[in-house]
């Protein structure tokens, strides 16, 4: 039986899963709502966050499965409004999303399902976070509670920075509405890896592990960006550690979120810190990572559309998923002056150059029949190998094909083992 799938969002995250479902044989027809130049499909002028738009569509066009990217429709409860309409769609409720919607709320999940997580506490009330930072000695992280796309996070050396972190979240709006309350934890020191997760309410099968690199330049210098880079799989998290992530980490966060009577069905993304003192969930996402999704699905050898409708239906259990051997990386190409204020419009040339990687696209829109920039993150290049050291050298030798006006871009990805 053949399908009509739409993808929710318009990143390379996007354009990965566009790719991938489109090798599936039993889709006939693809959209896009709203996508980019990459051509895949069709796209549809409606922007991911009109989500009674988004609907309309979907029955209107009788879309058999719709696949959600991005954060924001999936916490303002896209999931719940398709369904009631009696269509299927690809990630968790409303309420299930505030693991990721809602920092405040996924702290204090995991501290009641005894997930493994740094100490916190969280403040709505401004003067009350100053007087708790004054209490502390050691350096900390303040978050914003709310989503940020994936910015709203300051690192803090001193208790200065940690104050200046509250002043910019919670007075100047940094983050507008998401920072009315904010996270305030203990810094951990460790490396980061992220853990993704098919889940289908019960079952629990985690992807490959992955790590990117969010600060903007070489060496984990300057601010944090949605992502530079990516690689899969991790050297540093071997089958027992895994093991120990589904277990205590990923599992225990749908069993919980089942007996809340909110089961978690999607992917579930763990970020964690690799500490001393063993593993730290630092934070939850409530879908495919980006620019994780353009190192994972390339290594995805099972049918994704089999997968999520196994997910959907509650057969994840009675499903094989299956990935290949080997290693992918993936090295974003930004627009100058990102993660801050940068141009749009730039031609971009040299894509249809590349033979041996695959090109993502991101930040793109087509002007007159010519792809040009839109975005800060304009394009991912990942590159498959037997080893990982062989898929990021495939991937930099790709790159001086590419040129759009400002191009730069992390020359370390995957060096940093």
């Amino acid at each position: 039986m053949s399908r009509s799938v739409m993808i929710v969002g318009s990143g390379g995250r996007e354009h990965a899963l566009a790719w991938k479902v489109a090798q599936s044989p039993r889709v006939s027809r693809l959209y896009l709502a709203p996508g980019n130049a990459a051509q895949i499909g069709e796209s549809v002028r409606i922007s991911g966050e009109d989500l009674p738009a988004l609907r309309q569509f979907a029955i209107d066009q009788q879309i058999d499965l719709t696949i959600v990217g991005p954060e924001a429709p999936l916490a303002a409860g896209i999931v719940d409004l398709f369904q009631a309409a009696g269509l299927a769609i690809f990630g968790p409720s409303q309420a299930a999303a505030q693991l990721e919607a809602s920092k405040a709320f996924s702290k204090q999940f995991m501290q009641e399902y005894q997930i493994p997580t740094a100490a916190y506490a969280s403040f709505s009330d401004y003067e009350a976070a100053r007087a708790y930072l004054d209490t502390l000695n050691a350096p900390v992280v303040v978050k914003a509670s709310g989503l940020a796309a994936g910015k709203g996070v300051i690192v803090c050396d001193d208790s200065a920075q940690a104050h200046q972190a509250l002043q910019e979240i919670m007075r100047d709006q940094a983050f507008g509405a998401a920072g009315a309350t904010v996270v305030i934890e203990e810094r951990l020191t460790g490396r980061e890896v992220s853990v993704l997760a098919f889940s289908d309410g019960d079952t629990v099968i985690p992807m490959p592990p992955a790590r990117d690199h969010k600060r903007v330049f070489d060496g984990d210098q300057g601010p944090n960006t949605g992502g530079m880079g990516a690689y899969a799989p991790v050297p540093d998290v071997d089958a027992a550690l895994l093991e120990e992530i589904h277990t205590t980490v990923l599992q225990r966060a749908v069993d919980g979120m089942r007996a809340r009577g909110t089961p978690y069905v999607g992917v579930l993304y763990a970020g964690l810190m690799l500490t001393p003192d063993g593993i730290r969930t630092l934070e939850y996402n409530c879908r495919f990572g980006d620019p994780e999704t353009q190192v994972l699905l390339p290594l995805l050898d099972s049918d994704l559309v089999e997968v999520i409708e196994a997910c959907i239906t509650g057969r994840l259990a009675d499903c094989p998923v299956t990935w290949r051997d080997g290693a992918c990386a993936t090295v974003v190409l930004a627009a100058p002056g990102y993660p801050g204020h940068y141009p749009k419009g730039s031609p971009i040339h040299g894509i249809d150059q590349i033979a041996d990687a695959m090109v993502f696209q991101a930040g793109t829109v087509l002007q007159g029949g010519q792809i040009v920039t839109a975005g800060g993150r304009v394009l991912a290049v990942s590159a498959l190998d037997h080893t990982l050291n062989g898929a990021i050298q495939r991937a930099y030798q790709a790159i001086p094909k590419i040129h759009f006006d400002g191009m730069h871009y992390r020359r370390d990805i995957g060096q940093l083992l």
